[in-house]
C-alpha cells in the first residue's frame, strides 16, 4: 500500500506543484522503506497513466529515482547517471506525462549506459539503444529540472505550451 503522503498523481507543467519538475533532484542516501514507498507510487501512476516511464519529481517527490517499463524492460533505478552517451544522434517523438497532450520530436544520443542502484542495493549498468535509451535519458533530464520542451527552439516551444494550454483548458471545462 502506497503512503497517503506520498501522492500517485502525475505534476503537470503549470501545477502548482510544478516548481518541483524543475530543481535538481536530491540524492537518495539511504535505500530504505519510504524508497520503496515512493517507487511503489511511481509505478502506480506510471501504469494509470500508461507511461513508459517516469521520474520521482513527477509524482512532486524530488529525489533521484526513475522507474521505466518499455516493453517488459523493467527497472527502478536509484540516484541512476549516464556515464557514456554515444555520438549518433536520432530524432524522435517524444511526449512528457508531466507535458501531456502534445509531442515534439526531440534529438537524443541513439546509446545510452546508465548505472544507478536497484531498491535491494545493488548496483547496475544498463546499456540501451533506441527508445529505452531515449527514456533513460528523458527520465534522468527529469532529475536535473530539465523538460523535454527545452530542447525545442524558442518558436516551436510557444507554440507547443500554447496547444498544450489550450488542452488543458478544454479538460477543465
Amino acid at each position: 500500500m502506497v503512503d497517503k503522503e506520498i501522492s500517485t498523481d502525475i505534476v503537470t507543467y503549470g501545477d502548482p506543484s510544478d516548481p518541483v519538475l524543475r530543481r535538481v533532484a536530491a540524492p537518495v542516501a539511504n535505500i530504505d522503506s519510504a524508497v520503496n514507498r515512493i517507487a511503489e507510487a511511481m509505478v502506480a501512476a506510471m501504469l494509470r497513466a500508461n507511461g513508459l516511464g517516469l521520474a520521482a519529481p513527477q509524482i512532486g517527490v524530488s529525489k533521484r529515482i526513475i522507474a521505466l517499463d518499455i516493453d517488459g524492460d523493467f527497472h527502478i533505478l536509484i540516484n541512476p547517471e549516464i556515464i557514456d552517451l554515444s555520438d549518433d544522434a536520432e530524432e524522435a517523438t517524444e511526449g512528457c506525462l508531466s507535458v501531456p497532450g502534445v509531442d515534439a520530436p526531440v534529438p537524443r544520443r541513439a546509446h545510452a549506459a546508465v548505472r544507478g542502484y536497484t531498491l535491494d542495493e545493488r548496483e547496475i549498468t544498463i546499456e540501451r539503444e533506441g527508445l529505452m535509451a531515449r527514456a533513460l535519458q528523458h527520465e534522468i533530464d527529469h532529475l536535473n529540472g530539465v523538460l523535454f520542451i527545452d530542447y525545442l527552439s524558442p518558436a516551436k516551444r510557444r507554440f507547443l505550451l500554447k496547444e498544450y494550454a489550450r488542452l488543458k483548458r478544454e479538460k477543465d471545462k
